[in-house]
């Protein structure tokens, strides 16, 4: 039975990169595990995972063998004919590889090849120790950690995210011999830097957790990042609200800290009248502080900071924190008040100032298309058109603002405040108000990919708009991504205008809505020589669609599926995914997979066919029963479908087709198509014609056949 013991490699750095601290310690853990599985060294993992802190990387790993298997070598020597002579004597080139090998020839073994009988050498050692491999596993791990901007300190060559200043090295009880910058393994860790005096002896890798934990430093981060939730849950309830725990601030939060410890704090209520957005984003980006939030989920005037130590004297620490929030705030109350005063009309006219694109014009060029756009399309959905054309012009007003400038996060959602107050809306309706300064906002989304599209019929007709600009114009001014380059964020923009569209039900044309934006734009000049160029149409509907294929993907929907309906390439995008939801319900049907089989079969007789096939098929020419039988399903199925297919209800005319299973069964069974008499096998595939015009009326069933 192997001998397993357990394994503890703990590096101790100088603080590490919050960013990069959880890939740094995965890589390292990896790299330990392949370096010991490369050697051979069985480990056991059971639920080991990546240890770290912003002080150390460590591996800790349940049962690791103390000895590699035997190892076993083959090597390839001379041919028989050539390590022979005609004596059957060794020649010099056999008496060298065996000499090499250190055994007498007479001992070497006979492999065959494709080329013929040669001499091979195998032998058996015992596997080494695992503790003498361990330096050398040590160093590949080290190795293979991507430290993007390494770090040299003191007079040495070697370099590292930060400095290392011990390592903790133990295979059961026993210490390895090892080293890595500059230091000697040992079974000496470090606790806190502040609330634990001296080194940490760890007597077993099994003690290494606890050990720490008494010393003040949660190394498992899943236990840190409980405790933050914890402590920052309880604060904000006792401050009467709940936390907002984004989950980015939460993960920084966990790398910044050994000991985390809630400390409450809170501003003056005076700057709740700034949006809060930019309260919020100051707290969590800057400060990296949780929000605390009322139950109508508005900001609170508290947060909640983590410190990374237990202090004697905590209003000290929450002095601290109060202390360097408050200016930042004062600046965002300052720009809000400013921006209201200068107004949305006067930040509107600024854009005429700011190029959008060099071949695209300014900002004001691209609001005057994308309010044709959203004038054009809001009819489409039940919008108003004169609200969206208002809405469009203001859209990018916030651009020009001073708290935009500070906060480029809050694009549109700072617009959606001013638009409340300002006073060159008071014409409209509350209603009417609400609603353009919501579709402000919401133009932007989804502004990432898990991201929501905009809630609002007018936000969706802005979200649209933006987008088909976007598009078109990128692709006309010779924008198109290349690679992993995509400096106008096309790919992004496609996948929110498709999912803008689908998931809001919008029925609407799409090469219609791209000549639109084409035309708007109109043709731009490409050089010198007076040539001018635009977006091609039908490039940019490819390029959406092919997008949709990840989208889909995500959704779970098989590749074939989407292939199926890409392959017809629908005009709208939401009959798109209604023909997608059609063909998985098509598809679990036990009729399918012989239709999609047919399907396919019927267009590659058709696509041989050697002779022109009727428009029309002529019952006369009937000869045998089961072709007389698939024709006269075909024209029902015709007649049931025809309903199903106008109403866009696909799931019930892909259920019809199903039932042409037996006729198409016994048709393909009983029927040669290519017979002798010309007009009978004209009028076959004139059949087969009209019923693969219907099998394809959906889909390309004919793509799930494998």
């Amino acid at each position: 039975m192997t001998d397993m013991r357990p394994l503890l490699i703990e590096l101790g750095t100088e603080e590490l990169p919050v960013k990069a601290l959880p890939g740094l310690a995965r890589a390292f853990f990896d790299g330990v595990i392949g370096a010991l599985d490369k050697r051979g060294i069985a480990v056991e993992r059971a639920d080991a995972k990546p240890l770290y802190t912003p002080r150390r990387l460590a591996v800790l790993l349940p049962g690791v063998a103390t000895t590699q298997p035997e190892q076993h070598s083959e090597v390839l020597g001379p041919y028989v004919n050539i390590a022979l002579d005609a004596d059957g004597q060794p020649t010099r080139a056999l008496q060298g590889f065996a000499q090499k090998a250190g055994v007498e020839w007479t001992a070497l073994e006979r492999t065959s090849d494709q080329k013929g009988e040669r001499f091979v050498h195998r032998a058996v050692s015992p596997g080494a120790r695992t503790a003498a491999l361990l330096p050398a596993v040590l160093a590949e791990a080290i190795d293979a950690i991507p430290v993007p901007k390494p770090m040299r300190w003191g007079a040495h060559a070697w370099a590292f995210a930060r400095p290392v200043h011990w390592l903790v090295m133990l295979l059961g009880d026993e210490v390895v011999n090892a080293d890595a910058f500059g230091c000697t393994a040992g079974r000496d860790s470090r606790g806190h830097r502040f609330m634990h005096d001296g080194a940490v002896a760890i007597a077993r890798p099994g003690d290494y957790v606890d050990a720490l934990r008494a010393a003040k430093v949660l190394v498992d981060p899943d236990e840190r990042r409980a405790r933050i939730v914890e402590e920052v849950t309880a604060a904000a309830q006792a401050a009467g609200g709940n936390a907002r725990i984004d989950a980015d601030n939460l993960a920084q939060v966990e790398c910044l800290v050994e000991w985390p410890n809630a400390v409450a704090c809170s501003f003056e209520p005076q700057y709740l009248a700034v949006p809060q957005e930019a309260l919020v984003a100051t707290m969590e980006a800057n400060q990296k502080f949780f929000p605390v939030l009322g139950a109508d989920g508005r900001l609170m005037e508290h947060f909640i900071g983590i410190a990374n130590i237990v202090s004697n004297d905590a209003s000290e620490v929450r002095k601290g924190y109060e202390r360097v929030i408050r200016p930042r705030f004062a600046d965002a109350q300052f720009f809000f008040a400013e921006d209201i005063r200068q107004g949305l009309p006067s930040m509107n006219a600024g854009l005429a100032t700011v190029t959008y694109q060099a071949k695209l014009g300014t900002l004001a060029d691209k609001v005057k298309r994308v309010a044709a756009l959203a004038e054009a399309i809001a009819p489409r959905v039940g919008v108003d058109a004169a609200l969206a054309r208002r809405a469009a012009e203001l859209s990018k007003a916030d651009l020009q603002s001073r708290l935009v400038n500070e906060f480029p996060e809050l694009q549109g959602i700072a617009g959606r405040y001013y638009a409340l107050q300002d006073p060159s809306l008071d014409d409209l309706a509350i209603e009417d108000r609400t609603a353009l300064a919501n579709a402000i906002d919401e133009a932007w989304q989804p502004r990432s990919a898990g991201d929501d599209i905009a809630l609002s019929p007018l936000g969706k007709v802005l979200a649209i708009a933006e987008r088909l600009d976007t598009l078109a114009g990128g692709f006309a001014a010779g924008l198109k991504p290349t690679g992993n380059k995509d400096p106008f964020a096309l790919r992004r923009n496609a996948l929110g205008l498709a999912r803008t569209i689908i998931e809001s039900g919008f029925d609407l044309d799409l090469p219609r809505l791209l000549d639109a934006a084409i035309a708007s734009i109109g043709p731009l000049p490409t050089g010198k020589d007076g040539a001018t160029a635009s977006a091609d149409r039908n490039e940019l509907h490819d390029f959406i669609l092919d997008r949709l294929r990840g989208y889909y993907e995500d959704r779970g929907v098989p590749p074939q599926h989407f292939a199926a309906v890409a392959a017809l390439k629908p005009a709208s995008l939401y009959d798109f995914d209604r023909r997608i939801e059609a063909i998985g319900s098509f598809a679990a049907l036990p009729e399918a997979e012989a239709l999609a089989a047919a399907d396919k079969r019927i267009r590659n007789i058709l696509r041989k066919a050697d002779i022109e096939v009727p428009a029309q098929v002529d019952p006369a020419l009937f000869a045998e029963p089961a072709e007389r039988a698939l024709g006269e399903a075909v024209e029902a199925v015709y007649g049931d479908t025809a309903q199903a297919l106008a109403d866009g209800d696909y799931v019930d005319a892909l259920a019809r087709l199903a039932r042409l299973r037996p006729q198409v069964d016994a048709f393909f069974d009983a029927v040669m198509v290519n017979a002798d008499d010309m007009a009978v096998r004209a009028n076959r595939l004139a059949l087969l014609k009209r019923l693969g015009g219907r099998l394809g009326s959906v889909a390309a069933i004919e793509q799930l056949s494998g």
